[in-house]
């Protein structure tokens, strides 16, 4: 990206071309030309776009989406073709001069601040803070809306997927072909890694965002072999290219026969499904240095684990190093269990360093769930492959991410509701989040634009927006303001530069460690707190009692 002065340059489009302006619902166009008939359509305007409530049950979510947004606001233009669609769909009571005025409009005179992508958030606080003229802002709405409200959910849901199965354990996502479209696979790669998965099967998503790619081999590969006469070419040369093993298949063979009647091993299984073996031998020919193998086509025990063994023991003999083994199904604490004795006990009885360590990984429908079930049962897993709970976010559909209007022409602006936790807050507003003593934020407060900022060892009151009960004294140790510049329009501000899809990662991992444990928990978590200033929580209520209509009895 070619970078000016003040941070703006030119910013490629969205990752996928179908993120244009008519991606909005069309009361955002109905909207636009009642206020160009109206001579509203310039009046400066400020949205925040938030969210009401923590998904899946918990009290923190990973704000994601943000660089998606910028480059779609980077790019706005309707061209000619897309105007004329929008003429076909609006009454033919339009003015032309309205769609004249639609070839003009772009985004360089609006600002967008927002918090880092990748950060921990909470509900009420302000995800973007969005000025500019009203109906340029209101046409940035679906997309922005759209843009959020899945990326974030995901990304919450991988994290919390992370936080259960704990840091030491490797997490793959392989949810590609349950995602809901070609999109939702792609997005779900994108974020499911910012929120701490280290890998994707799916290959697209590598290639567009650099993101580790895992996968072996399907039932059907092990199921397409009949026998070891299938395999032609058997020669495999060792590991540092001295010599050349002329016949692997009688190798594997032989370890086979050793494993079968090794004194530790005698008696656990009989004759193996040798068309898995042939598969297993043709795999590591092809594959001498990752060979890991799918072993539930037939019988774990019985035939999947020694038919790895014995390929995986042919290999360490030419210098090679397998990988491990995948659990697709069964009892997956058990048999990871009896797959880890069987490998130490291969360990002991031929004298092969860190044969006992070989990697298990599981898939078959996990969630939260079920990884929180294998923890309490005890198990030998290393790594957990997880699709369709994951990707879907089966647990919950959406986010509920909303965009409302807090102030034009520097007038703020409220939206009521018999239900409070629909209320707006008003204004245009600084976020601040407190630190405590031990590091852990403690609170996040809002406060208005022209207050002072809180202050390291200044004590400040902080109050609950709508709830005049809930309030205390914060001591902070120190202060870290939420919002920043990422679209500064025509203004002279510096812009944020867009951080890469690592870094994004790395803050979202840096700032769950940071967050104090009763917040994380999956059962009855801590809320954390969301405040007002003693100012802002007056002129909400102030601002709420002008608004609201009085009643007239009779």
């Amino acid at each position: 990206m070619e970078v000016t002065e003040n941070g703006v340059g030119a910013i490629d489009g969205p990752t996928n071309p179908m993120v244009t302006p008519l991606l909005t619902d069309l009361y955002q166009f109905t909207m636009a030309y009642a206020y160009w008939k109206a001579g509203k359509h310039q009046e400066r305007a400020v949205f925040d776009l938030y969210f009401r409530k923590n998904p899946f049950g918990g009290e923190y979510t990973v704000f994601a989406g943000l660089e998606e947004c910028i480059r779609f606001i980077a790019n706005f233009r309707l061209i000619e073709d897309e105007i004329n669609f929008i003429r076909e769909s609006l009454p033919g009571s339009c003015e032309d001069g309205f769609f004249d005025y639609l070839r003009g409009i772009d985004c360089s005179d609006v600002e967008l601040y927002a918090i880092p992508e990748g950060s921990i958030v909470f509900p009420k606080i302000p995800l973007l803070r969005v000025e500019g003229p009203i109906a340029v802002v209101q046409l940035l709405e679906t997309p922005f809306v759209n843009l959020i409200n899945y990326a974030s959910l995901v990304s919450t849901n991988a994290a919390r997927h992370r936080n259960v199965a704990g840091k030491s354990k490797t997490l793959l996502e392989f949810g590609l072909r349950r995602a809901q479209g070609p999109d939702g696979g792609l997005s779900a790669s994108k974020y499911c890694y910012i929120g701490g998965f280290d890998a994707t099967s799916n290959v697209a998503a590598g290639k567009l965002f650099g993101i580790p790619l895992r996968g072996t081999h399907s039932h059907a590969f092990v199921s397409s072999y009949m026998s070891l006469d299938e395999i032609i070419d058997k020669s495999l040369s060792r590991k540092d290219g001295s010599s050349t093993c002329e016949d692997f298949v009688s190798l594997v063979q032989t370890w086979l026969n050793k494993i079968q009647w090794s004194s530790s091993l005698r008696g656990i299984f009989g004759e193996t499904n040798q068309s898995e073996l042939a598969a297993f031998t043709s795999y590591a020919l092809a594959f001498p240095d990752s060979f890991l193998a799918l072993v539930d086509t037939y019988d774990v025990m019985r035939s999947g684990i020694p038919n790895f063994c014995a390929v995986a023991l042919a290999l360490q003999d030419l210098g090679y190093k397998a990988v491990g083994i995948r659990l697709d199904s069964g009892d997956l604490a058990y048999l990871s269990c009896e797959a880890r004795k069987f490998f130490c006990s291969i360990e002991k009885e031929f004298a092969v360093p860190e044969f006992g360590k070989m990697a298990i990984t599981a898939s078959n429908d996990l969630n939260e769930e079920t990884i929180d079930a294998l923890n309490k049962q005890g198990h030998e897993v290393d790594a957990f492959g997880i699709g369709t709970y994951l990707v879907t976010c089966y647990a919950q559909a959406a986010l509920g991410v909303v965009f409302k209007l807090v102030e034009i022409n520097n007038q703020p602006r409220i939206k009521l509701s018999e239900d409070v936790s629909k209320v707006s807050i008003p204004c245009k507003k600084r976020s601040y989040r407190l630190y405590g003593k031990e590091g852990y934020p403690l609170v996040d407060i809002m406060t208005g634009e022209n207050e002072p900022s809180p202050k390291v060892g200044e004590r400040i009151l902080c109050r609950h927006p709508f709830q005049e009960s809930k309030r205390a004294y914060v001591v902070p140790q120190q202060v870290e303001e939420l919002l920043r510049c990422y679209w500064p329009g025509n203004s002279d501000k510096r812009r944020e530069t867009l951080p890469t899809l690592r870094d994004i990662r790395e803050r979202c991992i840096q700032q769950l460690e940071q967050m104090r444990p009763d917040h994380m928990r999956r059962l009855n978590p801590t809320p954390y707190k969301v405040s007002v200033s003693a100012k802002l929580y007056d002129f909400i209520h102030f601002l709420w009692l002008n608004e609201a209509p009085v009643g007239e009895l009779q």
